[in-house]
C-alpha cells in the first residue's frame, strides 16, 4: 500500500437513525439537489421572457423529482443489471438498496420537460435550458454522498491523494466521486451560470442545454478514465466502460442541441 495514501474519512452513511427509521446522506443529497436547484430555477426563470412563475416552478419541482426517481431507477435496471432484476422483479422497487443511472434520470427528465412544457404553453428548448443551469447542483451533492457512501470509487492509483476505500481493497483507489463533483458539479454549473447571464446565449433557445449534455458527456467520459469500472460489467466495447458508452450519444445529442441554437436567428 502506497505510503501516500490519504484515509478515508470514516463518515456514516446514516446520519440520523431511530428505530426503524433512518436518515441516509444519500437521501439528503437528493433533497439538497432538488431544493437548491428549484431555488435556483426561481431566479433563472426570471431572466427573460416567458418567464416562468412560482407556481409552474413549484410544479416543475414535482414533476423533475419523480422522473429523477423513476428514469434514474429503471436506466440502472435497463442498462446495469437487466438479467438480475429480469429474475428478480420486485427487487426494482428497493430502491434503498442503491442503484442509479445519471444517463435513465436525464431520459425522464427530458420526457417530464416535454409534458410540462406542452401541458403550460412554454417552448421545449427554452424550459430545457433552464433547467439544464440547475442540474449540476444536483449532480455535485449526489457525488458527494456516492463518496461518503464509499461507493463508485476508482481504479487503483498512486497519486498523493489516492484513498483506501473501505470496500475497495488494501490499495490506495482514485477518489473518483470527488473528480465527476468537481467537473459535472463546480465546473459544468460555473460555465452555465456565466452563460445564462448572456443575453445573447439566452436568445438561442437550446444552447444552453445542449452545453449541459455535451458537458456532462466529457467530463463523465473522462473521469470514467480513473473510475474503477462495475464488478459485473467490467470494461466492454474496445475497453469502454458503460458509462462511457451511455456518454457517446449524449455527446452527440449536446452538439446537435447547440448546432441547432447557433443556425437559428436570435429569437
Amino acid at each position: 500500500m502506497s505510503l501516500l495514501a490519504l484515509p478515508f474519512p470514516a463518515i456514516d452513511p446514516v446520519l440520523i437513525e431511530i428505530g426503524p427509521l433512518a436518515i441516509r446522506w444519500y437521501a439528503l443529497a437528493y433533497v439538497a439537489g432538488l431544493l437548491g436547484g428549484w431555488r435556483y430555477l426561481r431566479h433563472v426563470g426570471t431572466l427573460t421572457p416567458p418567464a416562468i412563475g412560482r407556481e409552474q416552478t413549484d410544479d416543475l419541482l414535482v414533476w423533475a423529482t419523480l422522473a429523477v426517481v423513476l428514469g434514474g431507477r429503471l436506466g440502472y435496471v435497463l442498462f446495469y443489471q437487466p438479467d438480475f432484476y429480469a429474475a428478480n422483479p420486485m427487487q426494482v422497487f428497493a430502491v434503498w438498496r442503491g442503484g442509479m443511472s445519471f444517463h435513465g434520470g436525464l431520459v425522464g427528465v427530458v420526457l417530464a420537460i416535454v409534458l410540462f412544457a406542452r401541458r403550460h404553453g412554454l417552448p421545449v428548448l427554452m424550459l430545457g435550458d433552464r433547467v439544464a443551469t440547475v442540474a449540476p447542483i444536483g449532480l455535485f451533492f449526489g457525488r458527494i454522498a456516492n463518496f461518503i457512501n464509499g461507493e463508485l470509487y476508482g481504479r487503483t492509483g498512486d497519486v498523493p491523494w489516492a484513498m483506501v476505500f473501505p470496500h475497495g481493497g488494501p490499495l490506495p483507489r482514485h477518489p473518483s466521486q470527488l473528480y465527476e463533483a468537481a467537473l459535472e458539479g463546480l465546473v459544468l454549473f460555473v460555465i452555465l451560470a456565466v452563460m445564462v447571464r448572456s443575453s445573447a446565449v439566452r436568445s438561442r433557445p437550446g444552447l444552453l442545454g445542449g452545453t449541459f449534455c455535451a458537458g456532462y458527456a466529457l467530463a463523465r467520459a473522462f473521469v470514467e478514465l480513473f473510475r474503477q469500472p462495475d464488478a459485473h460489467l467490467g470494461f466492454l466495447f474496445m475497453g469502454a466502460t458503460m458509462g462511457q458508452l451511455l456518454s457517446l450519444p449524449l455527446l452527440l445529442f449536446g452538439i446537435g442541441l447547440v448546432a441547432l441554437a447557433l443556425r437559428r436567428p436570435p429569437a
